[in-house]
């Protein structure tokens, strides 16, 4: 069975987005029905960090967390589409600049958003970009992409993305 490939977009793919691919790996591996039936990657609406690590202050509170955020930040291109089966963006901004990049109705029914998933933060409909804020705004960025993710990885063991 081939692995299905899910992406994580941000805006400049040094803050949620490589948060969310470490987070989503590790919960995905720990899970006997999902491990090894999914790869994860994260991208960047814009280039201006390209090649960078993601962010120290988001390595930091991760690191706390037990997480490894060592991913390096790339651009999203419209032929991700092609390589990924799902295309989670953070907020909203992040999902018009997703369907703008989209080719076809079939690229842009890749598309979610993560939010979309958080079951325990029902006041959110987004994930916050926590780059111009300061610990208070990484940790509420961490829980809020914990949630989605452990609300995704439950969907995924339903067959229901």
């Amino acid at each position: 069975m081939m692995k299905k490939q899910l992406l994580f977009v941000c805006l400049g793919n040094i803050c949620r987005s490589p948060a969310a691919e470490e987070i989503m790996r590790q919960i995905i591996a720990s899970d006997p029905e999902l491990a090894n039936r999914y790869d994860m990657d994260s991208a960047g609406i814009g280039n201006w960090h390209e090649g960078q690590l993601p962010d120290r202050r988001m390595r930091e509170h991760g690191a706390k967390r037990g997480y490894d955020f060592h991913s390096r930040a790339r651009q999203i291109h419209s032929d991700d589409f092609d390589r990924f089966d799902l295309v989670f963006g953070m907020d909203s901004g992040n999902m018009d600049d997703l369907r703008s990049l989209a080719r076809d109705s079939n690229d842009k029914a890749k598309i979610r958003c993560l939010a979309d998933y958080m079951t325990t933060h029902p006041h959110y409909q987004t994930i916050p970009d926590p780059y111009y804020g300061g610990a208070k705004d990484f940790e509420l960025a961490l829980d809020l992409i914990e949630d989605a993710c452990s609300g995704l990885a439950e969907r995924l063991k339903k067959g229901m993305e």
